[in-house]
């Protein structure tokens, strides 16, 4: 529990204290947001304010799990170090910072609103979730436990295996079903980052959930002179998964502190699409799959309001069911502030990782 506050607090003083100079340094050199003229009109005021602050959370996280490790390795008698699950998780979380980074990079660098094409972001995505949905089957501890399996999962694995059709076929359907939930997640968490602090504070109520889920299934592992009863959880590296859960949180309270509105930075792609990394992984490394779709609930309805406009305006022939999509643009076409409607996605966000949290209990209580 110790270390969780350790590395939760490095990872916010860096962003904290870091992301000021970060501002400068991005100032210096130009790197400023570019404002869609298709936008709200109230969003061409923040034309020109520094992006890819995703890139010093990222940094952040890197140096608080490394840190936090190398603190325990030192002090503590039996230290584990990185685990498997936790450099699996930092492997997509940066793999798909670096994909966010080349498009926030081309854009700045040609000054427009499209930086990597559609297929490029989707192929390199893919790449990225590609390998680490064959890493996550390798490296399996002394009982056997690999950092993911082929096992559908909702608060736990269940009983539908996709290797039932074979080990190859399980292992390719997969590698497919890991990547669905990568893409839904990044893709998700991208669609949310429309205003001032909205993605940032509602990935600290995503992470800090996955750090009670971590420490919950490190209690109840099987096998623990801890667990109660016969219900019991087969996860890998529980408590390296909180670990990071707590860091990530850390980071991006930190961040917050200056993407808050009126935002002094913004996380452009590059954290964007590192934060969904981050969620899918913890997703799947923690065998709550399904679960997922309840406690990213936010970004999961954001999500669906494209694609509901976008649909909509195809198959009617040029109508549309919101005034803009992402919904967040809706209610600023509406006349909310923007302030009013981050505060209250966030009330909506916590609501549904509360009631996430709720199944994740009950599903154990009811298993006793």
């Amino acid at each position: 529990m110790i270390a969780l506050l350790v590395g939760a607090s490095i990872a916010l003083v860096i962003t904290f204290v870091g992301t000021p100079a970060f501002i400068k340094l991005l100032t210096r050199r130009s790197y400023g947001q570019f404002v869609r003229d298709d936008g709200p009109t109230s969003h061409h005021t923040k034309r020109g304010t520094p992006t890819m602050g995703g890139a010093l959370i990222v940094f952040a996280v890197l140096v608080a799990y490394f840190g936090t490790h190398g603190i325990l390795m030192l002090t503590a008698d039996h230290s584990p170090g990185p685990t498997a699950s936790g450099m699996i998780l930092l492997f997509l979380m940066t793999g798909m910072g670096f994909v966010g980074f080349l498009d926030d990079f081309i854009k700045i660098s040609k000054q427009r609103s499209l930086g990597l094409r559609a297929w490029q972001k989707l192929t390199l995505q893919a790449a990225v979730g590609i390998v680490f949905a064959v890493l996550a089957l390798q490296f399996p501890n002394g009982k056997g436990l690999s950092p993911a399996s082929t096992h559908i999962s909702i608060t736990r694995d269940t009983a539908m295996d996709l290797a039932f059709f074979g080990p190859v076929i399980g292992v390719i359907l997969f590698i497919i079903w890991s990547n669905v939930i990568v893409t839904a997640a990044t893709n998700g968490v991208n669609l949310t980052d429309g205003l001032d602090g909205l993605a940032t504070g509602a990935s600290i109520m995503v992470f800090g959930a996955y750090t009670l889920i971590g420490i919950w299934q490190f209690n109840q592992a099987c096998g623990s002179s801890r667990s109660i009863g016969s219900v019991c959880y087969e996860v890998r590296d529980p408590m390296d998964l909180a670990l990071l859960g707590a860091i990530l949180s850390g980071a991006l309270v930190g961040f917050l502190w200056w993407n808050t509105s009126p935002a002094q930075i913004f996380m452009g792609d590059t954290g964007s699409l590192a934060i969904g990394g981050a969620v899918a992984a913890f997703a799947i490394l923690s065998r709550t799959e399904i679960l997922l779709i309840v406690l990213a609930g936010l970004f999961v309805i954001i999500s669906l309001s494209v694609i509901i406009q976008v649909g909509f305006f195809k198959l009617s022939g040029g109508k549309r069911v919101f005034l803009m999509a992402p919904l967040q643009h809706h209610f600023e076409l509406k006349g909310w502030a923007e302030v009013t409607i981050v505060v209250r996605f966030w009330i909506l966000c916590g609501l549904l990782v509360a009631a996430a949290a709720g199944i994740f209990y009950g599903e154990w209580v009811l298993g006793l």
